[in-house]
């Protein structure tokens, strides 16, 4: 009973700091099933919050991309005044490229248009497949969360149980010592025994409130877990004993095909598309680039004053069109080389994740299939741990059997209900996390 209790405390402490700075504005009840939770945690939970918004922020990356494709306008103005103009000195004199004093007013409006970019086009494919990328990163954040939702239900229906048995237990420790007191009032039994029943019932009684702290932590890491106020007060009607109809061998199968739909093995795959369409971003840096400008100006020159509505102005425009060709860069060549060094890299850390995952599954597999063999050796111990205790009983009321008898009775019942609940706990928590591994939805 310790060791439950003590495992409960060291897997629901983390949640501890997070949940005291969670507000109590708002108190009530809520009927809980493990269905429930999962939608809550979905809706409430800001992880997912802050992955549903991180895929908008990609997909206004995405217009950005195409925008480079748009053409821009730009307007410019300047006023300028010459206190004194250069002069061009030639053989046949010196001549002034203007008029000291005077000022000169223009205005101009510009359009540039890409005609060919290469590097926007690979730009525009790489946000797409970032998208992509946001949006298996979201979806790894809602089955973890699920996960972590689940095994903290479970946890919480352990820790129900397991404060379940222990409290009847306790009842039944009470009733003993209450019945073995007044049998020593009257002289029918000795103090050994009174004091046997009375340690009995006070050991139980410590160990209530330890399972009332287990479940209570429980609760409170599940209520972290779904995003809700921890004011609330949580019914479980559920019980790990509701789930043994599930304990089944067909639930165990493991397809190594299915390890292509874990999360981590698709984000490595979406990574490597990444970098190849990086690749051929780096390699548009060899490619020449064609744009368009069309420009408009109004000018006026040799102003002697600062009135530019008196200003005789004179129109002008070009249209130009520009090819720029890269003929040399030396970091263009290391680039490439070290984008190829990282789909390398890449390619041995999918390896070896793959490897990893496999392991798990094959894991969690054989976990499973133990907890169903030990499981029914666990049923069985507790029916014969019943019946010990019915034995026990009657041989200590007609003086055939001691008070020792009788307690380590009701102890080897409560260790061999403890222990059933633990391995069916045991099975749905490696079922959960076999489902996260092969990427179950």
């Amino acid at each position: 009973m310790t060791l439950v209790v003590s495992a409960l405390v060291t897997f629901m402490a983390p949640s501890i700091s997070y949940a005291q700075g969670n507000s109590a504005a708002s108190v009530g009840n809520m009927d809980l099933n493990l269905k429930k939770a999962i939608e809550i945690a979905l809706a409430e939970n800001p992880t997912i919050k802050v992955a549903d918004k991180d895929i908008q922020l990609k997909e206004i990356a995405d217009k950005e991309a195409w925008q480079a494709l748009l053409p821009s306008v730009s307007a410019n103005m300047s006023l300028s005044h010459s206190i004194q103009v250069a002069a061009i000195k030639t053989a046949m004199g010196e001549f002034k490229m203007g008029a000291d004093g005077t000022t000169t007013a223009m205005a101009g409006l510009t359009m540039t248009l890409p005609i060919y970019a290469p590097a926007v086009y690979q730009n525009m494919k790489m946000t797409k497949e970032d998208i992509l990328l946001a949006q298996e990163k979201a979806r790894s954040s809602r089955l973890d969360l699920v996960n972590q939702v689940t095994k903290a239900y479970y946890a919480a229906l352990l820790a129900q149980d397991s404060r379940d048995v222990i409290k009847r237990s306790y009842d039944v420790a009470k009733q003993n010592f209450e019945v073995v007191d007044k049998k020593f009032q009257v002289g029918k039994v000795s103090e050994y025994d009174k004091i046997s029943a009375e340690v009995q019932m006070r050991s139980m009684n410590s160990s209530v409130t330890s399972a009332e702290t287990g479940l209570n932590l429980a609760l409170l890491r599940l209520k972290v877990l779904m995003g809700i106020n921890t004011a609330i007060d949580i019914n479980i009607k559920d019980s790990l004993k509701d789930y043994e109809k599930d304990l089944t061998l067909s639930k165990t199968q493991v397809n190594e095909n299915e390890l292509v739909n874990n999360t981590a093995l698709r984000q490595l795959d979406m990574n490597k598309n990444m970098l190849e369409r990086a690749n051929k971003l780096l390699k548009t840096s060899f490619l020449p680039t064609v744009g368009m400008q069309l420009q408009g100006q109004y000018q006026s020159y040799s102003n002697d004053n600062w009135n530019v509505f008196k200003y005789k102005f004179s129109p002008s425009s070009t249209l130009a069109l520009s090819v720029s060709v890269p003929i040399f860069q030396a970091s263009n060549w290391t680039k490439l080389k070290s984008n190829k060094l990282q789909i390398e890299q890449l390619a041995d850390t999918r390896t070896n994740t793959m490897r990893q995952l496999s392991m798990a599954a094959q894991s969690y597999r054989k976990n499973m299939i133990s907890t169903i063999t030990k499981l029914e050796s666990d049923r069985e111990a507790v029916k014969q741990a019943n019946k010990a205790v019915t034995i026990s009983a009657k041989r200590y009321d007609v003086g055939r059997g001691t008070i020792l008898e009788l307690n380590q009775s009701e102890t080897a019942l409560t260790q061999a209900e403890l222990t059933y609940h633990q391995s069916i706990y045991d099975y749905l928590t490696n079922k959960a996390d076999l489902d996260y591994t092969m990427g179950r939805e």
